[in-house]
């Protein structure tokens, strides 16, 4: 059995139902929104969000969950769905996991619209439900997710930042969405905001697990759908890099953001500078980083009693972390 099938075993039953509502929330009546929001449902992903709402909900409450914790699930897809959207207006970018993005096929005008009305939906689902501290969750998320952007794109200028500022960068980016899923789980089944508030911390440890293993991909020899070496031809600052720069003398460094800044699109530079993060101890620094957040979120979980749930849960962040490089 497939690790994501195996994750999503006890949960099954829920995630085929919650997919059947998605699509038919996702229905309207403008023909042009009709197609796009029926070419969005049909290119999902995994549905790991989903996931970490429903496997959550079901730890904490010992197995039940009802409509509220559908409507979670939805609330971060419809919104999650949406900054995406947005994302590859900013980013110009023309693919979103081998697909066609929105703006690729439709212009950005309707993109940035189409972006526009999944937030909206995102929004009205929870305020005509009254589940306002689960639109209060993903709010922050989406706050904290712009915050984290805007604070990389300022960074970006300057190739010397610090390891502090990345993981900044990355929990607000990427591990606070995480969070918000783990946390709208926990509060869906009526959890204290004790237990909610951990559970956030959670899956904010997953999220800083999972980027740091998608910066160890960009030095990997292997095809995993992003080309080697993308990072440093888009100057992305990432935790083998940093590290690298921050030990390694000053002739080398300067020869390192030199190389970063002006030589990113030479492909025997660009491999001169992997090859000398590898040597330099970068990716050994990043891979202890990456499993100190794995133990980290496997001991948060060691508070909850023993269950299907708990166990899937333990192997969503095996599987984050242990997807070969």
């Amino acid at each position: 059995m497939k690790a994501v099938e195996r994750i999503k075993k006890p949960i099954r039953t829920e995630m085929e139902l919650f997919e059947s509502k998605f699509r038919n929330a996702m229905h309207t009546h403008v023909p042009l929104l009709n197609r796009i929001m029926n070419y969005i449902v049909h290119r999902k992903g995994k549905q790991m969000r989903p996931m970490f709402v429903f496997l959550t909900a079901k730890m904490v409450s010992n197995g039940g969950f009802d409509e509220r914790t559908y409507r979670g699930a939805a609330i971060v897809e419809l919104i999650h769905t949406a900054t995406l959207v947005h994302d590859d207006v900013v980013d110009d970018s023309n693919m979103r996991r081998g697909f066609f993005s929105i703006n690729a096929l439709w212009k950005n005008k309707i993109a940035v619209l189409v972006g526009d009305f999944l937030l909206s939906k995102g929004v009205l689902l929870s305020v005509d439900n009254g589940d306002f501290d689960l639109l209060k969750i993903i709010s922050r998320a989406v706050r904290e997710m712009s915050e984290g952007e805007l604070l990389q794109i300022e960074k970006a200028r300057r190739l010397d930042i610090t390891e502090a500022i990345y993981f900044d960068i990355i929990r607000q980016k990427t591990a606070t969405l995480i969070g918000s899923c783990t946390a709208i789980g926990a509060a869906s089944v009526g959890a204290s905001q004790e237990v909610v508030d951990d559970m956030w911390n959670f899956g904010e440890t997953i999220g800083l697990a999972f980027q740091i293993k998608d910066d160890l991909f960009d030095y990997s020899d292997e095809k995993i759908g992003k080309p080697t070496g993308i990072d440093i031809k888009e100057q992305k600052m990432t935790l083998p890099l940093i590290y690298t720069l921050n030990n390694c003398s000053e002739a080398e460094k300067k020869w390192l953001i030199n190389s970063v800044k002006n030589h990113n699109t030479d492909k025997q530079r660009v491999k001169e500078v992997i090859d000398f993060v590898k040597k330099s101890g970068g990716l050994e620094y990043t891979f202890q980083q990456m499993k100190s957040h794995q133990e980290k979120a496997l001991q948060m979980l060691q508070k909850f009693p023993e269950s299907e749930y708990r166990t899937a849960l333990e192997d969503m962040i095996n599987y984050v972390v242990d997807r070969p490089i």
